[in-house]
């Protein structure tokens, strides 16, 4: 008898769970969430297009987007030292401050909170994420967009790395479609590419457009050409140091030849991403090792206006062997992660809301917008409509204040998910991706994160910040002798700051990375 009442008991408990559930989920209470984006390029407004009304609309949940004017450390910074943290926080997952709010107690454990209000979290989180983010405390303090796991690099043709070489078509087809993959058809291409072409719209043209100097580096001339050089990052199982790697000084004294010679600008080591935009919208930049989706905007802008100037991903500099690039697909990690910090009043309801918007409804909402507005299903398969279409490839600012989808609100986007509703990409964006396809890799057991409240973390921060100030230097040297100088006192020094700290770390994490990962 005992044994019938506790079944019925367990019963009852269970639908008045149940219930408190669904009740929860469906309160729409009228509530705003402020939520800070760790991005001062980061402009769309929420409220007033198509999606964000729908997701109000259906969720009770307005946003206040706040984001920093300038340094962006600085901002947040500021916050935490505050402690006036906004609802909502995404930031880079690398970034330091991520550990700071950790460790300070500033933000909950969304598994707390999806257990406390809403389990539905755990239906839509990807199992593996969450382990790939749970800490030693047992706890996940946040939740990434863009990521991807080893096995969708294996059943997936489609998935394509952001870093593309990338050059303005009429003026590489002008100067003959030059192999551009040796220093030698390097130089000469741009030499060219200045003489045919020394002004654009009245002008200078830069010959060599790169992403902006920070207190790390440049990605375009570390990053991203060691990449393109296909550098290891580790040989016999041990970490391989990618910045005294013999192609990759190769091809920095090779920019160091262009730049004795002028053909290096002076914008390119003081301009941020607003001034960089500008630029690209006019076709300023001859060749860039840039990422495609960084200017797709102003890709649209120019097909819009000079379409004649758009820019082609073509093969870019290549090692002494000719290998092809090897070139990281997003990983395990993704792009930015979300926090809820625990100045937030409605806990409940922002759990509910990163659980919204990370449910299939959710991404196909913010990713094609509304059915009936601006997409149809046809046959099975969302298409955009006409005029949606139009706008989204003539005019994005104006296509996000009106309609607000394709990733206007990116800070939760499943880009494997939304693969299977993504139709052909449209010229002259489709280009840039399909190239990356033969040399996009799976490399997340390679990104660090490092504890900043380590000694490691502290060293490889130092470190960084030495890179940063040695980069420039080495582009603009007089002479091959003063860039090997310049190169051994960085070593040297990078030495005293406790570089086989940081390589120890390294070792351990992609030995842990790959465990974790099931890979040998």
């Amino acid at each position: 008898m005992k044994k019938y009442l506790f079944a019925i008991i367990l019963i009852i408990t269970s639908l008045s769970l149940g219930a408190c559930a669904k009740e929860q989920r469906d309160d729409k209470e009228p509530i705003t969430l402020n939520w800070y984006i760790n991005y001062s390029w980061f402009l769309t407004k929420w409220g007033g297009n198509v999606v964000s009304d729908t997701i109000t609309e259906e969720t009770g949940v307005s946003v206040n987007f706040l984001t920093p004017v300038g340094n962006e450390a600085e901002k947040l910074n500021a916050m935490i030292a505050s402690d006036s943290l906004p609802d909502l926080i995404t930031l880079g997952w690398w970034e330091s401050q991520v550990d700071e709010m950790v460790s300070k107690d500033m933000v909950y454990a969304l598994n707390e909170l999806a257990d406390k209000y809403d389990y539905y979290f755990w239906d839509v989180a990807n199992e593996q994420i969450l382990d790939w983010y749970r800490r030693d405390d047992g706890n996940i303090y946040c939740y990434p967009n863009s990521f991807y796991t080893p096995q969708d690099y294996e059943s997936r043709d489609d998935i394509g790395s952001n870093q593309t070489f990338l050059v303005r078509k009429d003026i590489y087809e002008a100067i003959g479609s030059p192999d551009m993959t040796t220093p030698e058809g390097f130089v000469s291409a741009v030499k060219k590419a200045v003489e045919m072409f020394p002004e654009v719209d009245g002008e200078p043209l830069i010959p060599i457009g790169a992403h902006e100097f920070t207190d790390a580096g440049c990605v375009s001339f570390d990053q991203y050409l060691q990449n393109f050089l296909a550098v290891p990052f580790e040989k016999n199982g041990k970490y391989y140091d990618r910045y005294t790697d013999p192609d990759y000084l190769r091809w920095l004294k090779v920019f160091r030849e262009l730049g004795s010679e002028g053909y290096l600008s002076k914008d390119i080591f003081i301009d941020q991403r607003t001034q960089m935009e500008e630029k690209m919208a006019t076709g300023r930049y001859f060749c860039m090792l840039y990422q495609r989706t960084d200017m797709k905007n102003q890709q649209k802008i120019l097909w819009a206006t000079h379409p004649e100037r758009i820019y082609l991903a073509v093969d870019g500099p290549k090692n002494s062997a000719g290998d092809a690039p090897v070139l990281p697909g997003t990983g395990s990690y993704g792009w930015t992660v979300t926090m809820i910090s625990k100045s937030c009043e409605h806990p409940d309801r922002a759990i509910r809301f990163l659980s919204y918007l990370m449910s299939e409804h959710g991404q196909k909402l913010t990713y094609l917008g509304v059915e009936g507005v601006t997409y149809d299903m046809v046959d099975g398969e969302a298409v955009l409509k006409e005029d949606v279409k139009r706008l989204l490839q003539s005019d994005r600012a104006a296509y996000d204040e009106l309609y607000g989808a394709d990733n206007a609100y990116w800070m939760l986007q499943n880009n494997v998910m939304q693969l299977d509703w993504k139709g052909k990409e449209e010229e002259p964006i489709g280009q840039l991706e399909r190239w990356t396809y033969p040399y996009t890799h799976y490399m997340g057991q390679y990104e660090i994160n490092f504890d900043t409240d380590t000694e490691a973390g502290n060293a490889d921060r130092n470190i960084k910040k030495l890179w940063s100030q040695t980069l420039p230097k080495l582009l603009l040297a007089e002479s091959d002798e003063e860039f090997d100088q310049l190169m051994e006192n960085y070593v040297e020094n990078r030495a005293k700051l406790g570089y086989d700290m940081v390589v120890a770390e390294s070792e351990r994490q992609t030995l842990d990375a790959k465990r974790r990962l099931g890979m040998k």
